[in-house]
């Protein structure tokens, strides 16, 4: 059986949400900025709505699957969570044994460039919920996807301080 909704064009399903007020300006940005980030006061609540409802869809699914099994999940899951972000963000997405979601922590926030990573702060949180094992990940804004030296340097860092409780950082 097929869904008429998929097959109607994201214009009229914005509409549809919005109840006619959604402005050209939308519909030129990327569908995930558009339902996570306001581009003016009168922005219509709903599509906040939508875009918070999206993102906590994507981590029920999770804490349903492993996550080894399915990085694509966690690169989808991250692209939500960090659309329309204008600053750098770390967030740790701790995991319990099975590699199940415990929870995402946006645990440090930065400038459009960078962000301070505090490795003792890291092994708090992840003492404080239990986790066998973490996903690290930030935000580029710039939308440079590839690591820096920094970032594979930050990485050894918390593995070596966190090897030292048992907990793995999964790539």
């Amino acid at each position: 059986m097929s869904n008429p909704i998929r097959d109607l064009p994201t214009a009229q399903l914005l509409s549809m949400i919005t109840r006619g007020h959604v402005c050209e300006e939308d519909l030129q940005r990327p569908l995930l900025e558009v339902l996570k980030k306001p581009t003016r006061d009168n922005y219509p609540t709903t599509l906040l709505a939508v875009g918070e409802l999206a993102e906590r869809a994507l981590a029920d699914q999770m804490r349903e699957r492993t996550v080894m099994n399915s990085p694509q999940l966690v690169r989808d899951y991250l692209r939500v969570y960090f659309a329309g972000y204008e600053h750098e963000s770390f967030v740790l997405m701790h995991l319990d044994a099975q590699h199940r979601l415990i929870e995402v922590e946006e645990l440090f926030r930065g400038t459009l460039t960078q962000t301070s990573v505090y490795p003792r702060e890291v092994l708090k949180s992840v003492l404080k919920r239990n986790s066998s094992s973490l996903i690290v990940a930030h935000n580029h804004p710039s939308g440079v996807c590839n690591p820096s030296q920094a970032d594979r340097s930050l990485t050894r860092m918390l593995k070596s301080a966190l090897e030292c409780i048992d907990v793995q950082i999964l790539d």
